[in-house]
């Protein structure tokens, strides 16, 4: 079968992947359409160190073609979303509401495909760039079957972590101030999260003014293209900043934004080494910083959630889709993410 292929030096479209199985609690899956996140880019580059050779891709929605023992929830069939969460369910996180946290959600790749009968690990679980999948129970969410494809694979990743920050984890509220400094795919769902909040002032902030238009679409009130005009708009600074680019100087300008009481959450993806600095005097005054994984969510809750409000027309989904490539245009699809020509490309199968 085809897929998207990193070996630790170059990536190509394969066509002669082999994925054994489910097992008990796996699901396989078919995958229709997955969103390029440039989580997958910073594979390819290094600032996420992932193991060699592997399948890319976390962001994919498909229909169900077998299901392992003591899985009830989904069968052959049913159209699903996926996450990246294949957390245990049973551990104190788990317990807590909180799979984000569990250990056994992070750091702990399998490698259920293989090639010329040598191994192959799965990025984030999920491997969504190849024509099937197989993945925890837990991480395959039943939608409706008239929720597009294309449009639901964003859900499992850009949506979940953007609306997420916004509703899970800084809990915005009615009449809120935000600011927003990026508006890729991420950023665009943290805007049209603080619209669904029902955010007073939303403030974007992006280097390319070619973004305006679909920046108001998601939610934004206003658009600057630097943070130097923010304090214009908003004097006494922002209840809420986040920094959706992962650039240090770029923190630091979410954390200085801060009104009292403010929080800044941080969605971008730095080098794993990257180290940003703030002024400690300015904390005091009950400011916060924020981490965020995935929006802090609850996929199974969440997802479902999300394609409910699709279906209602207050989530934006087909808005967020700008392009669609067939997978053998992975190269293509890839060049215009990492130039910022699409909001979300999406490879199809």
């Amino acid at each position: 079968m085809r897929g998207v292929v990193f070996d630790g030096t170059r990536t190509e479209v394969v066509d002669d992947l082999e994925i054994r199985d489910p097992g008990p609690g796996e699901v396989l899956v078919a995958i229709a359409a997955a969103g390029l996140c440039h989580s997958d880019l910073s594979v390819i580059d290094g600032t996420i160190p992932f193991p060699a050779p592997v399948v890319l891709g976390h962001e994919g929605a498909g229909v169900v073609e077998a299901v392992g023992p003591g899985v009830v929830h989904v069968r052959p069939g049913d159209h699903v979303a996926l996450s990246t969460l294949a957390n245990c369910g049973a551990c104190a996180q788990c317990d807590r509401g909180r799979p984000t946290m569990c250990r056994k959600a992070i750091g702990r790749p399998g490698r259920p495909f293989s090639r010329g009968g040598e191994p192959v690990f799965q990025f984030a679980s999920n491997s969504a760039f190849a024509e099937r999948t197989v993945v925890r129970a837990v991480q395959a969410v039943r939608i409706p079957a008239d929720l597009p494809l294309t449009s639901a694979a964003l859900i499992g990743c850009g949506v979940l972590t953007g609306v997420g920050a916004v509703l899970n984890r800084a809990k915005v509220g009615l009449g809120d101030t935000v600011v927003v400094i990026g508006t890729g795919g991420v950023g665009l769902n943290v805007l049209q999260g603080a619209r669904l909040a029902g955010a007073r002032t939303v403030v974007a902030v992006d280097s390319n003014p070619a973004k305006e238009a679909v920046a108001r679409r998601f939610g934004a009130t206003h658009f600057l293209t630097s943070a130097d005009g923010v304090r214009g708009i908003l004097p006494d600074g922002a209840d809420h900043a986040f920094e959706c680019v992962g650039r240090t100087e770029l923190i630091r300008q979410a954390i200085d934004l801060l009104d009292r009481h403010g929080q800044a959450v941080l969605l971008g993806v730095p080098a794993a080494g990257a180290e940003a600095s703030f002024l400690v005097s300015s904390m005091y005054l009950d400011k916060s910083i924020l981490g965020c994984r995935y929006g802090s969510s609850q996929p199974q809750r969440d997802i479902a959630r999300y394609a409910d409000l699709y279906g209602q027309g207050r989530l934006l989904l087909d808005e967020l889709v700008t392009a669609t490539y067939p997978v053998e245009d992975f190269a293509k699809a890839a060049d215009d993410a990492h130039h910022g020509r699409v909001a979300r490309g999406v490879l199809v199968f």
